[in-house]
Formats: C-alpha cells, sequence, structure tokens
C-alpha cells in the first residue's frame, strides 16, 4: 500500500440548539499519494492566489456564495485527491450528555481515530491547531494517549497551522461544503450540486450514528484478537433489545438508553477500552429529578445480564465483548466476587452446626435451598 498523507479539518460544533448553531459535525480528510504531494500543493496554491488572492482558502469566505463555491470545487476537481469523510448527526445522539463539550469530543476523537486508521494503516495525518479549533486538538491528545506503534507501523501524527500547510485549507473548504450538503441550517437546493461535483472525489462518508447492522461493527481487520462468533451474537442480543423493547417503566427507559449508549461508546471507543461506569451515570443523569445512583446503575446492568445480554466488564468498566478474552475477565471478575462470599457463608454454617450439635442448618429454610446444593456439591 502506497503511504498517503491526509489533512483533516472540522465542521460545526458541539452544540445541540440544532436551529441555530446546525444539526451536523463533519470532519473533511483530503487523502493525497505522499509522492505527489509537491504537484498537489503547486495546483492548490495556483488556485488559492486565483480565487482568494493573499488569503487562506476558506470555506467561511465564500459562505453562501453558491456561484462562487462551485467554480472552487470545479477548479479542485481537476487535482488529484480523495475525500474521507466522518459525518456526525447530532440529531441522532441518543444521550443528553453529550451536550457536554468533553463527551461530546471523546466520542468523535475515538471515532475518527477508528475510522482513518483502520482504512489507511500508513497514514501521516496533519491538522489545523489555530483559533478555535478545540476538536483537532483534543483529537491529537488522544491519538498521542491511544496509538499502538506496532498495530499501526510507519503511522504517523503531525500538527501544522493551516496557513503553512494548503492541504488543511482545502480539508477546510471541502468540510464547509459538506456542510452545505448535509446540515439543516446550509442545506439549500444548491446541495445536490455540491455533492455531484465532489461525489468523484468521496471515497467513503462515514455516517454516525451507524444504523444497527453487525456488519458495520466488524473490527476484525483492526486487531488480531477479534472474535466474530462473540461480537455477533452480543450486538445481536443488544440490538434485538433495542428493536423490541419499549419504555414502559424508568427501568425499561434507563436499561435501553444505556443499551444505545453501550453501541455508541462501542463504535467511537480504541478496541480494548472499557466505558466506567461514573461516564454511563454521568449521561444517564443529565435532566433527571432523581439522579441515578451507582446502585441502582448497578442493578441496570444485572437485569440486562439477566435477559441474557452480554456485558463485558472490568475494574475499568464497560463495553460489548469482542474477545473470548473479555468474556473470561468478566467470569473471572466475577469469581473473585462469588466464590469468596460462598466460603465465608460455608463457614458460617459450619460454625453454626458445630456449636449447635449439627441441630440447627442455617441452610434448611426453603429460600436458601438452591444454595444449599451449590455449596455442598463445592464442598463434598
Amino acid at each position: 500500500m502506497n503511504k498517503v498523507i491526509a489533512f483533516a479539518d472540522e465542521f460545526g460544533n458541539n452544540s445541540f440548539d440544532f436551529n441555530n448553531q446546525g444539526s451536523h459535525f463533519i470532519i473533511s480528510s483530503i487523502i493525497v499519494n505522499l509522492n505527489e504531494l509537491k504537484s498537489f500543493e503547486s495546483q492548490v496554491e495556483k488556485i488559492r492566489e486565483k480565487y482568494f488572492q493573499k488569503g487562506e482558502i476558506k470555506s467561511s469566505k465564500v459562505g453562501a456564495n453558491y456561484s462562487r463555491r462551485i467554480k472552487i470545487l470545479n477548479a479542485l476537481l481537476e487535482l488529484n485527491f480523495s475525500i474521507y469523510a466522518v459525518v456526525i448527526d447530532k440529531q441522532k445522539l441518543y444521550s443528553e450528555g453529550f451536550k457536554y463539550k468533553q463527551s461530546f469530543y471523546k466520542f468523535l476523537n475515538g471515532i475518527l481515530y477508528k475510522e482513518l486508521f483502520r482504512t489507511f494503516p500508513q497514514l501521516e495525518l496533519k491538522v489545523d491547531e489555530h483559533g478555535g479549533n478545540d476538536f483537532m486538538k483534543s483529537f491529537k491528545k488522544y491519538v498521542e494517549k491511544n496509538h499502538i506503534r506496532t498495530l499501526f507501523e510507519g503511522a504517523e501524527f503531525q500538527i501544522h497551522k493551516s496557513h503553512n500547510e494548503l492541504g488543511i485549507q482545502v480539508a477546510d473548504f471541502i468540510a464547509g461544503t459538506l456542510g452545505y450538503i448535509y446540515d439543516i441550517t446550509k442545506k439549500t437546493s444548491n446541495s445536490y450540486k455540491f455533492y455531484e461535483i465532489i461525489s468523484s472525489k468521496l471515497i467513503s462518508v462515514n455516517n454516525f450514528p451507524k444504523k444497527y447492522k453487525i456488519e458495520n461493527f466488524a473490527d476484525n481487520n483492526l486487531y488480531a484478537e477479534f472474535d466474530d462468533t462473540i461480537s455477533n451474537i452480543s450486538l445481536r442480543k443488544i440490538f434485538d433489545f433495542i428493536d423490541t423493547t419499549h419504555a414502559t417503566n424508568d427501568n425499561k427507559l434507563d436499561q435501553l438508553n444505556f443499551m444505545k449508549l453501550l453501541v455508541l461508546f462501542h463504535q467511537s471507543n480504541h478496541h480494548k477500552k472499557y466505558t466506567t461506569s461514573d461516564q454511563f451515570i454521568k449521561h444517564l443523569n443529565v435532566n433527571r429529578e432523581t439522579k441515578l445512583s451507582k446502585e441502582k446503575f448497578t442493578n441496570i446492568i444485572g437485569g440486562l445480564r439477566d435477559r441474557g445480554i452480554l456485558i463485558a466488564s472490568s475494574r475499568e468498566g464497560y463495553k460489548i465483548p469482542s474477545t473470548s478474552n473479555e468474556i473470561r475477565k468478566y467470569i473471572r471478575h466475577g469469581k473473585n466476587i462469588l466464590f469468596p462470599i460462598i466460603d465465608r457463608i460455608e463457614k458460617c454454617r459450619t460454625s453454626i452446626l458445630l456449636a449447635t450439635n449439627n441441630s440447627l442448618d442455617i441452610l434448611e429454610d426453603e429460600e436458601f435451598k438452591d444454595l444449599k446444593k451449590i455449596i455442598e456439591k463445592i464442598y463434598e
């Protein structure tokens, strides 16, 4: 695979005021073969000089001047590059917790990381850090923390200011154009024209949240431990629950919202990353009169597991299992809790039997009969 360089920029913000601040958050990546970079930049410079004179190529400078935007897009169409975009429909993010910038960016960071590096394992990525470009700054920190060099050998991540990188200026213009295609505050009768012009350059437009299709969640090309069988059965049970469950009471509503959050975090998170109970509770507590306690949250998880839904857990939190080790980790965690308790009950029972000359067996009560069978089987 040829090494490629990507230039990325964003459109939109974390506001959920859809009518005034926009309905979508879009990340546009311009993909150029590294050996063609000089020629690409030379041609971009000519377009910049023609349409922007001494200034940068910026979508905001063109705004709603549709005829001018079409001319610039047609000029860019002559260049050799591809477009890889991630389009987030904020209207379909189920949790009110995403209204917090930190939660929203954390979700997006994981999506962009997984989508880019699963598609381009040999990638050098350059983004804009000037002005109010908070998302790209947060993405840089995310990659520095989570990037696995041995998995994505040769992949680099560099930050450059946009006036030094013509590719980032093109990414800005394409991101803004995608905004005019998707965002409800920008869409017009001209939107389809913009899409027609750039369609030949589009490698992929990845829409999130994704529909509940198991094939959209396959990560076998991302890491060796991925187990297709475990992933499929885990996702199928969750999707069935989401599709068939009606929120007839608060508990059902909490379970449903937790399942949707679990899927969203599964889409965005690094493949080994668990989400803490505190993070889930923070999302579930938004706009609640009575706050969800950790005890109630634990009961939500237990109720879902009682219905046969597979949820991997550890000290780090919860996730949808996609490897056999994650299932073992959950069982091991349960074993470490269960067996010490059983041992304590057996010691308590034995002490009372000895003290009463076997006349009182505290497990003889009807309510403990199943527990008695288990303990006698273990200690026979």
